[in-house]
């Protein structure tokens, strides 16, 4: 079994939502990635999502964009994330790990060779933003042969005959885009991402997790109420945009900033769990 399926299945029995903080790898700087994603799991984190850089991060908003550019003057490369990841995996063997980024990286290094590199550093999932899952039937195979999740986005604008598509083509988890744009949007329309979320899951068995709009732990408690997950991205690494040169005051910002989130979606879900 997947760490990503054993993740969700285990906080289902607590009942509790899992967390899913992002972070582009090698911002701010190449050596404080690995310890970042371990301040995200001490503050609560339940899988960690790390960010390949990328020149042209079209699904990105301003925030995430410049931690691209950050992490690219710091000559991170896909192999580099690869190799963050297996170094997370010397002391952290249980959080999963999904990488999230865009496809011409993984075409340069190759799919088959892409996905057995990712595979052996331990990683549990990648989401391709600019792969349609129409057109991902070549990456799809050697990721399966290699045990790592497909990870795929629905948009507020998909159509139910491509949801129906990408709940077939998807593993791990479906991601759900909660606004019209790219992140760091900020009109977040609660009951409309529910009302999304329940047709979803007529088509589908896999967890929903939410992401784009995520800025405050209210937010984030108001998300859990409907979603399997909720994923927090530019709010973060906003924080350590803010902070990139001080790497003591980085460490208590986010590991502050998340712990909230954390705290105020388990509040919610256990206020859930006395009223079922």
């Amino acid at each position: 079994m997947s760490r990503i399926k054993s993740c969700f299945e285990a906080l289902q029995r607590k009942g509790r939502k899992a967390l899913i903080p992002f972070v582009t790898a090698g911002d701010p700087q190449r050596d404080a990635t690995v310890p970042l994603m371990h301040t995200l799991v001490e503050a609560g984190a339940d899988i960690v999502e790390l960010g390949v850089p990328f020149s042209d991060p079209m699904a990105d908003g301003p925030v995430i964009q410049r931690a691209s550019e950050r992490a690219l003057k710091n000559k991170v490369s896909l192999t580099d994330v690869i190799a963050m990841v297996a170094e997370f995996r010397r002391t952290d063997p249980h959080t999963p790990v999904v990488l999230m980024g865009y496809l011409n990286p993984v075409e340069i290094m190759g799919y088959d060779a892409f996905a057995r590199s990712a595979a052996e550093a331990g990683v549990d999932g990648v989401l391709t933003v600019d792969l349609p899952p129409e057109e991902a039937g070549d990456f799809i195979a050697p990721l399966r042969r290699h045990g790592v999740d497909p990870v795929f986005l629905f948009a507020p604008t998909t159509s139910e005959e491509r949801a129906v598509h990408i709940a077939h083509a998807a593993g791990g988890f479906l991601y759900y885009v909660s606004l019209k744009g790219v992140t760091g949007a900020s009109t977040l329309n609660i009951e409309e991402v529910s009302s999304r979320i329940n047709a979803l899951r007529k088509l589908t068995s896999l967890p929903i997790g939410v992401g784009f709009g995520v800025k405050d732990a209210d937010t984030a408690a108001r998300l859990s109420r409907v979603a399997d997950a909720v994923v927090v991205g530019s709010a973060l690494v906003s924080r350590i945009e803010q902070c990139q040169n001080d790497r003591e005051q980085l460490q208590k910002d986010l590991h502050g900033f998340l712990s909230a989130l954390r705290t105020a979606m388990d509040t919610v879900d256990n206020v859930s769990r006395q009223t079922a």
